[in-house]
């Protein structure tokens, strides 16, 4: 779940990470009230959950609470990157002195997280990493002991941070608790500001939270907007399918995180790309696999289908008898191709003999056949 800045900042406060003020506006004489309280320099910044809204013209600065009124006026409605803007956060402009990057992700290759740490802040880390991935400064945090302000002031010194770098650090160590106590996948503060009085404060902040653990954070789900996610993913939810809608045109069907990445991959190998990625998990009954076909055929982006399932707990017969059912209510127009391997394999070939669905003996063959199809 993707938090807004303002809502990534609200979280950041809570664990002592000094923010500067702000408030949300939904009109521009809400925004020029806003501004009028603050008496000063405000900026005015689009809340959608995309990145580059300062180069698409949805953040912007205000001298007074009339310029503040016709700066939210002009970004409220604006489209950036497909997405409406609705909300915009009217802040505190700060005193920028410098900028720098600070930011944490989970990272398998240590099994935790790994904290970034740049003197270009203010910039995409993303496009920092692609041409000087030397300016990032890594440091992999042991998950038991946590991040100590030692260890933060040395990676402060080490990536060339300058100013006071205890209140540096305890930036870092409060970004670190606010990551762990909401069970971010990623969390980043960028730009990290030091003003011209030598403040240490949190600019621009981003969180996203492993949807995994919401069950764990229920007084969290007030930040979930559905009608900034994709519809289909919003479906997937209430069918209990892992559901990521990507932008190809094979929609891809699956029983296990790591065979559906697989079968990803081997979409991509043979020619085609990836339109989804649908996990229906174990033990899935056909009524399962006939929601999962009707789901992935809602995308008007799909020219075909791979199901990829191993049979172990999940029966073969049950995922050919899915199938079918959605070949008989006219709902599977689309090529399809199978490779189903495992308990009931057999019996799953008789149900589908006769009928106009290939059974594959291989991924890598299921995949070439309907990535064909699917291009005529």
């Amino acid at each position: 779940m993707k938090l807004h800045e303002y809502q990534a900042k609200e979280l950041l406060a809570k664990f002592g990470v000094p923010v500067p003020p702000g408030r949300i506006a939904f009109t521009p004489d809400e925004a020029k009230a806003i501004a009028n309280e603050y008496g000063s320099l405000t900026v005015i910044k689009a809340q959608v959950h995309v990145g580059g809204r300062g180069k698409a013209g949805g953040v912007k600065l205000a001298k007074d609470a009339n310029e503040a009124y016709d700066r939210a006026k002009a970004i409220l409605g604006m489209d950036i990157k497909g997405l409406t803007v609705r909300k915009v956060l009217v802040g505190k402009a700060v005193d920028i002195a410098k900028e720098y990057y600070c930011g944490l992700i989970v990272d398998r290759n240590v099994q935790g997280y790994t904290l970034m740490v740049s003197k270009e802040g203010g910039v995409d880390i993303e496009e920092v990493a692609a041409t000087n991935p030397e300016a990032i400064t890594r440091f992999a945090i042991d998950p038991i002991k946590g991040l100590r302000p030692f260890e933060a002031r040395d990676i402060a010194l080490q990536a060339g941070l300058e100013g006071n770098l205890n209140k540096i650090a305890a930036m870092m160590v409060g970004l670190y608790n606010a990551a762990v106590g909401v069970d971010a996948s990623l969390a980043e503060i960028n730009p990290l500001v030091i003003t011209e009085q030598g403040d240490v404060i949190a600019a621009d902040a981003k969180i996203d939270i492993d949807d995994n653990a919401m069950y764990r954070h229920p007084e969290l789900e007030m930040y979930r907007e559905v009608e900034s996610e994709h519809p289909l993913e919003v479906e997937a939810k209430a069918f209990g399918f892992s559901y990521v809608k990507l932008d190809g045109h094979i929609g891809v069907i699956g029983n296990g995180a790591g065979l559906v990445m697989t079968s990803l991959d081997v979409v991509s190998r043979v020619g085609g790309k990836a339109a989804n990625f649908l996990d229906i998990g174990g033990g899935a009954k056909a009524e399962v696999v006939y929601n999962a076909v009707k789901l992935v055929l809602k995308d008007p982006d799909v020219k075909g289908i791979l199901i990829n399932i191993f049979g172990g707990i999940t029966r073969a017969d049950e995922v050919a008898k899915g199938v079918l059912r959605a070949l008989d209510e006219g709902i599977l127009t689309k090529p399809l191709a199978m490779r189903v391997a495992g308990t009931a394999e057999a019996e799953a070939l008789a149900l589908l003999e006769g009928k106009p669905i290939n059974m594959y003996p291989t991924m890598t063959e299921a995949a070439t056949a309907v990535v064909k199809e699917a291009a005529l």
